[in-house]
C-alpha cells in the first residue's frame, strides 16, 4: 500500500531550521505496530499521522519509540501540510487527539495552536538526572516534564548531558526542560528525552505548555517571544490564556515523497 509522506521543518521560516517532522495522511488507520515502524524508519523526533473525519481530523504522534500524548511541532507541521499542500479550505483546523481537541488557525503566515496549559509545580530532582548535568539548576519544577530553571541563557547554551547516566531514568512520555530568561527574547529553553534515539529535541512545542504559564507569571506578561536554543534553533510566539496557551510559529516544506507498507 502506498502513502504520501511530507517532511516539514516546524517553528522555522527557513528549511534546515526548527524541528523536522514527518506527516503521513491516511484514509484509515493502519495497525499501531505499522505506525511505529514507519516512525522508526523516518528517524525524526516525531511522525504525525492523521485521518480526515470531516468535522475533525484525528491526529496521532509517534516517536521512533512510543506514541506521544502531545506534540507541538508535528501538529504545526500537520497544519502546514493541510493548508499549503492538501488545499484544506476551512478557516480553522480541529485536531482530535489524546490531549483533547486542538484548534489551529492560520494568521499572517503563522500557525496559532491552542494547547492545554500545564503549570509546573515545585518538585525534587532525581539524583540520576542531577548527576547527569554539568550545571545544576536554581529551581526544580515538574508537570509532564521536569522544568529546570537556570540563571541565564549562557548557562542554558552551556549545558551538557552525561547520557550514560541520563538514560538510566524513564520519564515516558516526558522529558527534561532547561530554561532561563533570554538575552534577546523573553525566555530560552532546551529539551532532553532520556532513552530516546534523539537525545535533544530541536524545538518542543509541548514543552511550552509548561514554559508559557511559568514565565507569564514570573515576568508578569501575557504575550512572550521564546527561542529554543538547540543547534537548529526554533522561534515560538506565545500567549498565556490561563487554562490554555497559544503557541505560534512558521513552517517550511522540506521534501515530499512516498512510502509503502505491505
Amino acid at each position: 500500500m502506498e502513502h504520501r509522506l511530507y517532511q516539514i521543518d516546524a517553528f522555522s521560516d527557513t528549511i534546515f531550521g526548527g524541528n523536522p517532522a514527518c506527516v503521513v495522511p491516511l484514509d484509515k488507520w493502519l495497525p499501531d505496530e505499522i505506525l511505529l515502524k514507519i516512525a522508526k524508519e523516518n528517524a525524526v523526533a516525531e511522525t504525525a499521522f492523521f485521518v480526515d473525519k470531516g468535522d475533525k481530523i484525528h491526529l496521532r504522534w509517534f516517536t521512533p519509540e512510543i506514541e506521544m500524548d502531545l506534540c507541538g511541532h508535528a501538529t504545526l507541521a500537520s497544519a502546514h501540510c493541510l493548508t499549503t499542500i492538501l488545499d484544506y479550505q476551512k478557516d480553522e483546523i480541529v485536531f482530535q487527539t489524546l490531549s483533547g481537541d486542538l484548534i489551529v488557525k492560520v494568521e499572517n503566515g503563522q500557525y496559532k495552536m491552542d494547547f492545554p496549559s500545564r503549570m509546573p509545580v515545585a518538585d525534587n530532582l532525581p539524583s540520576t538526572i542531577s548527576k547527569s548535568l554539568n550545571i545544576q539548576p536554581r529551581e526544580i519544577l515538574k508537570s509532564r516534564d521536569y522544568v529546570l530553571v537556570y540563571e541565564n541563557e549562557t548557562e542554558i547554551r552551556s549545558i551538557k548531558i552525561d547520557r550514560q547516566l541520563f538514560d538510566q531514568i524513564n520519564l515516558d512520555p516526558g522529558g527534561v526542560i532547561v530554561t532561563a530568561i533570554g538575552d534577546s527574547c523573553d525566555f530560552v529553553s532546551r529539551f532532553f528525552t532520556p532513552q530516546a534515539s534523539i537525545l535533544e529535541d530541536p524545538v518542543t512545542g509541548s514543552a511550552h505548555c509548561s514554559l508559557i504559564p511559568f514565565w507569564a507569571k514570573r515576568l508578569n506578561k501575557k504575550e512572550l517571544y521564546a527561542q529554543q536554543v538547540s543547534e537548529r534553533m526554533g522561534k515560538l510566539y506565545c500567549e498565556d490564556r490561563r487554562d490554555r496557551v497559544i503557541i505560534s510559529g512558521q513552517a517550511k516544506t522540506y521534501s515530499i515523497g512516498n512510502l509503502w507498507t505491505e
